[in-house]
């Protein structure tokens, strides 16, 4: 039974993606990726949140090869990767932004950035 839920699995894994390459406890990811991860923070509200997400970036990522999972997006020539940390008025933007039309990716990037 196990075999055929591993086969399973591998069978539908094309139709997924790819695993993602983690080294230990760092996710391995591309030069480029790395660089957009770390320049991310600085759109960060507070000088503690920014210390806070670039020592994040550094612990749970590493440069290797590319991650093709990796959500990366950019929007208005803001270029993000990953889970984004919303303050609380963040997500009240996204919200207020969704409501008026705006997808949410976009608004969640641009309520990042600027707000």
């Amino acid at each position: 039974m196990k075999f055929i839920i591993a086969a399973a699995g591998l069978w539908l894994l094309p139709m997924f993606g790819t695993i993602p390459a983690w080294d230990g406890d760092r996710h391995q990811v591309s030069e480029s990726q790395y660089e957009v991860l770390m320049h991310q923070c600085r759109y960060a509200n507070t000088s503690q949140a920014r210390s806070e997400c670039r020592a994040a970036v550094r612990a749970n990522y590493r440069v290797g090869e590319a991650d093709p999972s990796l959500d990366c997006r950019t929007y208005s020539s803001v270029t993000v990767c990953g889970t984004l940390q919303l303050s609380a008025n963040e997500r009240a933007c996204v919200r207020d932004s969704v409501a008026k039309h705006l997808s949410y990716r976009r608004a969640e990037v641009e309520c990042y950035a600027f707000q």
